[in-house]
């Protein structure tokens, strides 16, 4: 029977294509709020689709389901959807022409959320606002350009797009990945750039994007200078810079708290527990389940209103049923195609 109870501030995995009934009660603990899927949950569209409606008929108000679908190395669904673009691919078209690039990414913005949305997937931790500085392994060309204002004015146009059919973004990793060499997925990075040095560069694009953002994640990077506790677990970069410099009202997400990048705060409910104090919304355990678990029985924490009203507002808007039986989606999966042939061939 499902559970009729609010939306909590953990987002977990499930671990394969179908839901377990150890996951199932799972999805129904209080302190749950939405579910991330992986490449491993995907067979095919029908496929997804009985899982995403599995995971939104297990609690009465449905949990938000996300995905990492971003184009390029980071599509984890490929098989019957549109091969998305690396986003430096936008920018390198940014460099030859301003308007193409800006329309291409509408188009990539609307493609894919109207794919993700027909197959019952709610949200996708897009865009990346990372810098590239040529030095990160892990972002690379994930990132749309080094410059910051080439960056805002993409992921605007990708934003749009993503709005076009519905969809709300996140823009990742705050305040930013992109200077450090190395992976948080399995190392400890440290910024060693000043606060003044960051905001002028890296940060640039959120301050800039303001409240058209729809959520935010920020890095599992330490940056000395300002905290001695990486972004996702510091009160100084989440409230005092996000929230009050800038005037984000938007849910903040930490990343995967089961990274290397997050392991200096502790264990799983203590990573938790600090990400949360700092001021995250919601707090992601990825591909392991017996801490997710553990989190799950040992997280004592009191869900506030204004985060549950913050998650709300990420759930798509609109029918996604005609998203991609119309002309408008039609030429922009052409547009896309054509984009990520071009960049995976150079012709």
């Amino acid at each position: 029977m499902k559970k009729i109870l609010p939306p909590g501030p953990v987002m977990v995995d499930v671990a394969g294509l179908t839901l377990t009934s150890h996951e199932i009660e799972r999805l129904q603990h209080p302190h749950v709020g939405g579910v991330i899927l992986f490449a491993r949950n995907f067979a095919s569209k029908e496929q997804l689709c009985a899982l995403t409606t599995a995971i939104h008929a297990a609690r009465d108000e449905p949990l938000l389901i996300a995905v990492d679908h971003e184009g390029g190395r980071v599509q984890r669904f490929r098989q019957g959807f549109t091969r998305l673009p690396a986003m430096h691919a936008l920018g390198t078209l940014w460099q030859r022409d301003v308007l193409q690039a800006t329309k291409a990414a509408t188009a990539t913005g609307f493609v894919l959320a109207a794919e993700l949305r027909a197959c019952g997937v709610d949200f996708s931790f897009t865009p990346v606002l990372d810098l590239d500085y040529g030095q990160s392994a892990v972002i690379g060309d994930r990132a749309f350009d080094a410059d910051p204002r080439v960056v805002t004015l993409l992921a605007k146009s990708l934003n749009h797009g993503l709005l076009l059919a519905g969809m709300h973004n996140c823009g990742k990793h705050f305040p930013g990945h992109g200077f450090v060499a190395a992976d948080s997925h399995v190392a400890i990075p440290v910024d060693e750039r000043t606060l003044d040095e960051v905001l002028a560069q890296d940060a640039a694009p959120y301050d800039w994007l303001g409240n058209s953002l729809s959520s935010v994640m920020p890095a599992h990077v330490i940056y000395p200078k300002v905290d001695a506790q990486p972004a996702g677990f510091s009160k100084i970069w989440l409230q005092k810079i996000l929230r009050q410099k800038f005037g984000f009202d938007g849910v903040i997400f930490s990343d995967d708290l089961s990274m290397e990048g997050a392991t200096v705060v502790g264990d799983i409910v203590a990573r938790a527990e600090a990400a949360l104090g700092a001021g995250c919304d919601m707090v992601l355990v990825c591909n392991a389940p017996d801490q997710a678990d553990q989190l799950l029985r040992d997280l004592r924490w009191d869900f506030s209103t204004a985060s549950q009203q913050r998650l709300r507002r990420l759930h798509p808007v609109g029918q996604a049923a005609r998203l991609q039986h119309n002309a408008d989606y039609a030429a922009a999966k052409a547009l896309v195609e054509a984009l990520h042939h071009e960049s995976a061939t150079g012709v």
